[in-house]
């Protein structure tokens, strides 16, 4: 599958970043000392207007919004009363390989599919190549570098030589054992994905599984929309032609935040839905190891399946601009 295509919004194409580099970007965009890192979160109290976020080193922060973007463990949407994301039975070995010099693949995505398993292929830049194989044998995959590696060349028996000699080549320091949770989306239609000055994005809102690679993609979407929602809550209008300073009482500001929480989580809600459904889909019949999904699969969906991918990311959640 090319990286570019054309979509309903026009020309755009797919890209494998790694995700150090953009966590760095984004962090290198933010003043010195806004984040704290190692900073585990163990519960979470009311004080009034606020919210007192307690941390495993002790300290405890005091807050007007509170936005979890916690992880598939999140305990900010516990919090909000979601359960526990669920297990869907498989698991996922990733793997990243630098060639030093240029490896000279296409900017395409190989995909190979086997009974109960499948495995991708693409590169991220000029030197980088990124590497996955899902399986339902969950059970038989020990969280051993080594012997992950041997179990994806058993799987790849049939694959192009060079295929094989990427996973061959990876270090062992590269090589990662994850195992695949999403949420129920009848959680998302049911669930309080805001509440009062609370609410949460990325995988502590939508936990999904890789099988269409939005999971990062769509929490920047949230990232987005939330902005956008509480800009436009929060923004002081101009009064009798003039602009003037209001200084919000607590009470106030705490129903501001909490219409805008409560916007963001309205318009996100549906997009998540289809996002964590069609995941799950195209995981179950691209990685079935019955006949009748195999049959599917490989005769009627192979074509539709791979392109749900490109679907799905052809999505525009809009400007940041509140104005």
């Amino acid at each position: 599958m090319p990286f570019k295509a054309k979509g309903k919004l026009g020309d755009h194409e797919v890209r494998c970043v790694n995700r150090k580099l953009l966590l760095q970007a984004l962090a290198n965009e933010l003043p010195s000392g806004t984040i704290r890192f190692s900073s585990k979160v163990v519960s979470i109290e009311e004080s009034g207007f606020y919210k007192l976020v307690h941390l495993a080193d002790g300290t405890i922060i005091k807050t007007k919004a509170l936005i979890g973007c916690d992880g598939v463990n999140s305990m900010v949407a516990k919090w909000l009363g979601f359960k526990a994301s669920a297990f869907t039975g498989r698991a996922a070995i990733r793997g990243w390989i630098n060639f030093k010099s240029n490896h000279g693949f296409e900017p395409k995505i190989s995909q190979f599919m086997g009974i109960g398993f499948r495995s991708g292929f693409l590169p991220n830049d000029d030197t980088g190549v990124y590497w996955f194989l899902t399986s339902h044998e969950e059970k038989e995959i020990e969280d051993d570098p080594a012997k992950m590696k041997q179990f994806v060349l058993s799987k790849l028996a049939n694959t192009p030589d060079e295929i094989k000699t990427i996973v061959e080549n990876t270090e062992l320091d590269y090589i990662m054992l994850s195992p695949l949770r999403y949420r129920h989306p009848w959680d998302l239609i049911w669930g309080n994905i805001s509440k009062g000055n609370v609410c949460v994005l990325g995988d502590a809102f939508h936990p999904m599984t890789p099988d269409i690679a939005q999971g990062a993609c769509s929490a920047l979407e949230d990232g987005i929309v939330l902005a956008r929602c509480l800009g436009r809550a929060l923004l002081t209008k101009e009064q009798s032609g003039e602009s003037k300073e209001k200084v919000d009482s607590e009470s106030e500001q705490y129903m501001k935040i909490e219409m805008g929480l409560k916007n963001y989580a309205k318009e996100r809600r549906w997009r998540s839905i289809v996002l964590i459904t069609t995941a799950y889909l195209v995981g179950f019949f691209q990685q079935g190891d019955g006949k009748l999904t195999t049959f599917l699969r490989d005769k009627l969906l192979a074509a539709f399946l791979s392109k749900l991918l490109l679907k799905r990311a052809d999505f525009d959640c809009g400007k940041l601009s509140i104005s």
